[in-house]
């Protein structure tokens, strides 16, 4: 019955959620800022606004027109070819990349070891596309804060070649554009890439060969369009901007706080991201540095986060270096965390972070040894079953006990009738007598829930369980069961447990709680196969737990 209460507990809250949702998309307003769409000149320049805002993007026909049903690698060749861009190829062991010269924008990313189906291990996965369907771009350049030049993420730079590959047994490889002012300023965008990491580290160094001094400052924005395709229903995950600096923590900026310019504030330390179900991109920037983060929305629907460093001047014969860290890829709390304080909370576990990041820990520690997140999963349920194991017993004793009231309970509803004050009043008076609290099954099941819950986030938010397989037909525990068998089971189990529990007084009641059992199975047929492998192995722990106990209480009830 616990695990019943809790399931129909999490079905209105959610479905709460989800009525909310939709109010918000039918009725909610978005303020949207208007974009002041600029044409850089030949070289690309730009002199910083007064208020050194960052120039927005202007609209690209060719990205607008795109073919938005293209699949697999496609490198946008044609579309580039069309606009008069050249793209330049970077592979690496974990990172496929296109890089336009028109700014040295990040325009395409695949993730080399995250496939995106089981079934289509060659397809890798598309975190950054310039495909209208799923917009997502990294854009960077230098703003001039006096009357020289300096390249935007409009510029155009040169490479010296159009494919670049991380060299068989070489730990690194470096990129580097070019753009030459007219005046002699030289700004080289250097990537540099790291064998096994996700990390792409980027500079801008300014060599001032001109007879004046150099002022600018570095800017780097994530750019992305509000995705099409919604996810499951079912599973709710965030899509959007976040943020983090050492004075407000972490902070959620969707869509609409982005058009609204909610996020606008100097920090030091700290860094922006916008993620999305298991995979990120994020921009860190220099610990020590003052930085300005922002975010805003643009005319063409799209929506930006981004920062921008102070100024910084270089004298004539002189350069300068800025640099940050670009990270695309997966969610992986050990690695996030080991690049920046607070980059490991995109796994979003919500306000039971506080559980969940300790269930998370204990389950990496477990499949360390097992090797196997399906068996994990089935080893942490016996877990927690085992901590809560007398909370539990005296929840199903007091359901029990209730069990065996059944019998009188219904001869009570039997003499009373419809008098429904009478009834109650002559079951508490049962109750009393027998020292049974009505309630005493539903304490138990209260301060499991939030461990419950906690574990729900972390096995619908760990990329570890992304196309991890169990046995035999369950090949990847992140999406449901191909043919259905595990909420087929889980449902079985409901039934059963629903059998062991005291039937209600209310037949109206009963009637409800009978079809429960298949009203959760067809909601849990879309949920992650790991997430129902968990609620089974815990409902048939139940029911061996519950029936020892029912047994003893009937075999007690016997002798008196």
């Amino acid at each position: 019955m616990d695990n019943i209460r809790l399931l129909l507990i999490m079905a209105l809250a959610y479905t709460g959620f989800l009525l909310w949702q939709a109010w918000q998309e039918d009725y909610g307003t978005v303020a949207t800022s208007q974009a002041q769409v600029g044409a850089g000149n030949g070289q690309g320049s730009a002199k910083a606004p007064a208020d050194q805002s960052v120039p927005e993007v202007p609209v690209n026909a060719a990205v607008d027109q795109a073919d938005s049903t293209g699949s697999g690698n496609d490198d946008g060749g044609q579309a580039a070819a069309a606009t008069g861009r050249a793209l330049v190829e970077v592979i690496t062991d974990t990172l496929h990349l296109m890089l336009d010269t028109r700014g040295g924008t990040i325009t395409e990313a695949w993730l080399q070891k995250y496939p995106v189906s089981v079934d289509q291990p060659e397809v890798k996965y598309h975190l950054l596309s310039e495909n209208p369907a799923d917009f997502f771009i990294v854009q960077s350049g230098l703003l001039s804060a006096d009357a020289g030049e300096a390249p935007t993420h409009e510029a155009r730079f040169q490479a010296e070649k159009k494919s670049y590959r991380l060299p068989e047994g070489a730990e690194s490889l470096t990129v580097d554009l070019v753009w030459t002012s007219p005046g002699g300023v030289k700004v080289t965008k250097r990537y540099t890439f790291t064998r096994g990491s996700h990390l792409v580290k980027l500079e801008h160094i300014v060599q001032n060969d001109s007879q004046a001094p150099w002022q600018g400052r570095e800017y780097h924005q994530l750019q992305r369009g509000e995705p099409r395709e919604k996810g499951n229903a079912f599973m709710y995950t965030y899509t959007g901007g976040v943020a983090w600096d050492p004075e407000d923590k972490y902070q959620k900026y969707d869509f609409e706080d982005l058009a609204a310019g909610e996020l606008d504030k100097d920090v030091t330390g700290g860094w922006i991201a916008m993620i999305q179900h298991y995979f990120l991109g994020a921009v860190i920037p220099p610990k020590e540095q003052p930085r300005h983060f922002y975010g805003k929305g643009l005319a063409n629907g799209r929506y930006v986060i981004g920062e921008y460093s102070r100024v910084q001047r270089v004298e004539p014969g002189e350069s300068h270096t800025f640099d940050a860290g670009i990270y695309l890829g997966p969610k992986d709390q050990e690695t996030l965390a080991s690049i920046a304080e607070g980059l490991d909370l995109v796994v979003d576990y919500g306000w039971l972070t506080i559980l969940a990041k300790p269930i998370y820990h204990i389950l990496a520690w477990i499949h360390k040894w097992v090797g196997n997140w399906g068996w994990t999963i089935i080893i942490f349920t016996i877990l927690i079953k085992a901590v809560f194991f007398k909370l539990s017993e005296t929840s199903y004793r007091s359901m029990a006990k209730m069990r065996n009231l059944t019998p009188r309970i219904q001869a009570l509803k039997d003499r009373y009738g419809d008098d429904k004050q009478r009834l109650q009043a002559a079951m508490m008076e049962i109750y009393k007598k027998e020292k049974i609290n009505p309630l005493g099954g539903c304490l138990p099941m209260l301060i499991q829930m939030p461990f419950f819950i906690a574990l729900y986030w972390v096995l619908m938010e760990s990329v570890e369980l992304r196309q991890a397989p169990w046995i035999l037909w369950i090949k990847d525990l992140s999406v449901k069961d191909p043919y259905y068998v595990l909420p087929v089971i889980m449902g079985i189990t409901m039934f059963v447990q629903q059998k062991l529990n005291p039937a209600p007084p209310d037949p109206m009641q009963e009637k409800l709680l009978m079809a429960l059992p298949f009203v959760f199975t067809v909601m849990f047929a879309f949920f992650p196969s790991g997430l129902v492998l968990y609620w089974t192995v815990n409902n048939i722990l139940s029911i061996a737990q519950q029936w020892v106990i029912t047994r003893r209480i009937e075999a007690e009830a016997k002798k008196l």
